[in-house]
């Protein structure tokens, strides 16, 4: 079964994935193996916890890998970013019209999301209310938690 769902990523989003590769095949899968062969030698392998953590972590590091390789093969990476209009890559400034507060968000793709940096997912709720509208709009978001208003102060 083939997963073909484009992953939009910002530059430095596929710069991290790429760090993070070269990270668990050239550091990470070779400690493993390393544990691999030690467990082995503590003898019998049907009642070694150290072997049996040792092929957990292995095959976590080994899925990690295929994650990030799918990744990378799919990955879109946004370049050009048009900010005349709401689209990943751009940063934005909203007001919510019910109290006056404002607000920064980057648009990043799922792959890129930070809550403590204010990066959300073209596929949240806000980002699908306010994607490829301008300056000067006022939308209805429509969260879980309910709706509310915001209106584009910035796209940078």
């Amino acid at each position: 079964m083939s997963n073909t769902k484009e992953v939009y990523l910002t530059q430095q989003g596929l710069d991290d994935i790429k760090k993070e590769l070269d990270y668990l095949k050239l550091e990470k899968r070779p400690e493993v193996i390393e544990a691999l062969k030690e467990a082995r030698a503590l003898g019998d392998l049907s009642e070694n916890a150290e072997y049996d953590a040792a092929r957990n972590e292995q095959a976590m590091v080994e899925a990690k890998i295929k994650e990030l390789e799918k990744m990378i093969e799919h990955a879109v990476v946004v370049t050009k970013v048009d900010t005349s209009k709401v689209t990943i890559g751009t940063t934005v400034t909203l007001k919510y019209v019910e109290d006056g507060d404002t607000e920064d968000y980057s648009i990043v793709g799922s792959k890129e999301v930070d809550p403590f940096m204010n990066k959300i997912s073209n596929e949240s709720p806000i980002a699908q209310a306010i994607m490829n509208k301008k300056v000067g709009d006022v939308v209805t978001v429509e969260s879980p938690s309910g709706t509310y208003d915001v209106e584009i102060m910035d796209i940078k």
